[in-house]
């Protein structure tokens, strides 16, 4: 399991349909709008 960094739940990285891709990693999120704000801003949550 992963952790969102947004709103800090855990993601199954098999199931999630919201991903992105930072320095080379994924990073999982339990909805479209924790990958919308990170997207906005990641190197607050990294």
């Amino acid at each position: 399991m992963a952790i969102d960094p947004i709103c800090k739940m855990e993601v199954d990285e098999a199931t999630t349909k919201f991903t992105s891709e930072f320095k080379g990693k994924t990073v999982y999120f339990c909805a479209p709008g924790c990958k919308a704000e990170f997207e906005a801003n990641p190197e607050k949550y990294v």
